[in-house]
């Protein structure tokens, strides 16, 4: 179960989604790349392994990076500053981003069997899908938090 955010504050949210989401999604991806390399190297031959798997983690962690840094460094201080003209654009594109996330948890389901390692799965194999559900779970709460509770409150806001 993902944890709310205490917090609805624009600017305050901002915060709690850089330090509470941000910081997480970076040290998850990087973990997870290096399991999911060597569960698929060590089980290249067996059935059900998720080929594919540390290559798209590895995708998203150049994509996630890009996304996390126009939020830090573009849209949350635009936020913090109250919204304003031209706010709509990134906005938008960081929703675009999101349904990319989107297409991404879903290929990692698909992948991963959602989530469920095969029968007798090495403590490594279950570890990565456990991880990964960590991950998928955190991301769709990041994802949700935005574009449902952050981002409506400049939908339409141009001061």
């Amino acid at each position: 179960m993902t944890e709310a955010a205490p917090i609805y504050d624009a600017a305050e949210l901002t915060r709690y989604i850089e330090t509470r989401y941000h910081a997480r999604h970076r040290r998850q991806l990087t973990s997870l790349v290096k399991l999911a390399e060597m569960v698929e190297d060590l089980h290249c031959d067996d059935v059900g392994v998720p080929k594919g798997l540390a290559d798209l983690l590895a995708e998203m962690v150049g994509e996630m990076e890009v996304h996390m840094r126009k939020e830090e460094l573009i849209l949350f201080p635009a936020i913090r500053r109250g919204g304003g003209p031209g706010i709509e654009d990134p906005l938008a594109a960081i929703r675009a981003d999101h349904d990319g996330h989107a297409r991404e948890i879903s290929r990692i389901r698909s992948l991963t069997h959602d989530m469920n390692p095969p029968r007798g799965a090495c403590t490594s194999w279950a570890t990565l899908y456990a991880e990964l559900a960590e991950l998928v779970d955190d991301l769709t709460e990041h994802i949700r938090l935005e574009n449902d509770v952050l981002f409506p409150q400049f939908d339409g806001v141009s001061k």
